[in-house]
């Protein structure tokens, strides 16, 4: 059973939704940003990243960066550029790339369910970054961008939302500059709400697909919120957080590939022996090589690529996690070959989302930067599900989702 509730959203002021809608804080750094926000006053990253609005070398968890957050969203408020809905509401957010259109439906998720697992992880979070964010919920006392949710898919939810879509205009709709589509509604029937609300109390579970940092963030400012307030009777907006929730059949994972810096002291030759005992391997020449099955991974290594084959024992399709090829090319590779026993901290090795092609993986070692990379093929959503089921987590940088969320098209106050 999951809780989810419609709010009164916060959002763009219609036909201010381009300049305030921006890419999500952690996909970009703070020099991209003010890049990205130059000339643009109302750019959500001046609230979402407000370290573009001092020198470089301010630092971007300072106090009185926080404190910028804080007056921009006022700011944004005072002059109607975010103006607040007068009933409470669900959202469908509909992102289209590259022809596929996929359709989330924004609704705030509840604190309980995260706390008790209804809503499920599977990836670990780091406090320094779980605090960065409770930081920014705290000061401005809203989820400014919403988090990455998925479901399984469920046939009244689908044909709900393609009534809505297809019997009535978006409140938004654009094409950002990296040429994805977003459209926008609003659900405010109740009768059609309170459907929506019982299917999702029929739904066993959803799930964390990115955005665990903002996911743990926002629940535990919560649980803070109730422990401040201990008489709460649970129906306050800060028992509640924001997430967009699309259904697992319309969700597409990249690859998330690996690059080395060294291959720790072997030639090309050493190393191409040593994968041979656990991998079967057939040069492929210059030509780019993608791996186009499960247990396959392409390796480029001084401008040849390589198809590894995974022989048999080396996997374990039964268990969830020894079912990962990234699982497998840190047992028998990145750990006893290359000697990188930690992924979270060694500087010898580095993750790259497959939306940057395997141009980038070329462009990496051809560089000299790094001896060797590892096209990885996609993690599915059933594993993906499987893992989060089973209670286990993902090794670190496996799955990449594109699209990704636009922010500032929808936010949730805490009031």
């Amino acid at each position: 059973m999951v809780t989810i509730r419609a709010f009164k959203g916060i959002r763009p002021k219609k036909g201010l939704e381009e300049k305030i809608a921006s890419r999500p804080y952690d996909v970009l750094n703070s020099e991209e940003a003010r890049e990205e926000a130059k000339g643009n006053v109302m750019s959500l990253y001046h609230i979402i990243k407000p370290e573009i609005d001092f020198s470089a070398d301010t630092d971007a968890h300072s106090q009185e960066v926080y404190d910028s957050a804080v007056a921009s969203f006022t700011k944004f408020k005072e002059n109607n550029w975010l103006i607040q809905d007068e009933a409470p509401s669900l959202y469908i957010y509909a992102q289209t790339m590259d022809g596929r259109t996929q359709y989330g439906l924004a609704a705030c998720a509840s604190v309980d369910d995260y706390l008790n697992d209804k809503i499920k992880k599977h990836e670990l979070t780091r406090k320094d970054k779980e605090e960065d964010r409770m930081l920014h919920v705290r000061i401005n006392n809203a989820n400014i961008e919403p988090v990455f949710f998925s479901y399984r898919s469920n046939n009244r939810i689908n044909e709900i939302i393609s009534n809505v879509t297809d019997n009535s205009e978006a409140i938004y709709n654009f094409t950002s500059e990296d040429n994805i589509g977003h459209s926008f509604w609003i659900i405010n029937s109740n009768d059609t709400i309170t459907e929506i609300t019982n299917i999702f109390q029929n739904i066993d579970s959803t799930y964390v697909a990115d955005g665990h940092h903002r996911s743990a963030a926002a629940a535990l400012v919560g649980k803070e919120k109730r422990e401040k307030y201990p008489n709460y009777s649970g129906d306050e907006e800060f028992n509640y957080f924001l997430a967009v929730h699309f259904p697992d059949n319309q969700l597409k994972i990249f690859d998330y590939n690996r690059v080395i810096k060294d291959l720790n002291g072997l030639t090309t030759e050493q190393f191409l022996e040593k994968l041979s005992e656990n991998f079967n391997i057939e040069k492929m020449g210059t030509n780019q090589y993608r791996p186009g099955n499960i247990h396959i991974m392409g390796l480029y290594i001084e401008s040849n690529w390589y198809k590894l084959e995974f022989k048999d024992g080396t996997y374990d399709d039964a268990d969830p996690i020894k079912a990962l090829d990234v699982t497998t090319l840190t047992k028998y590779v990145l750990e006893p070959i290359i000697n990188i026993t930690d992924l979270r901290t060694s500087k010898r090795i580095d993750f790259i989302g497959g939306i940057r092609g395997l141009e980038e993986l070329e462009k990496r070692v051809d560089s000299g930067e790094m001896a060797a990379a590892f096209a990885m093929y996609p993690v599915s959503m059933d594993q993906l599900i499987n893992i989060a089921d089973s209670g286990n987590i993902m090794p670190p940088k496996t799955t990449w989702f594109e699209p990704k969320l636009r922010s500032g098209l929808i936010i949730h106050s805490l009031d």
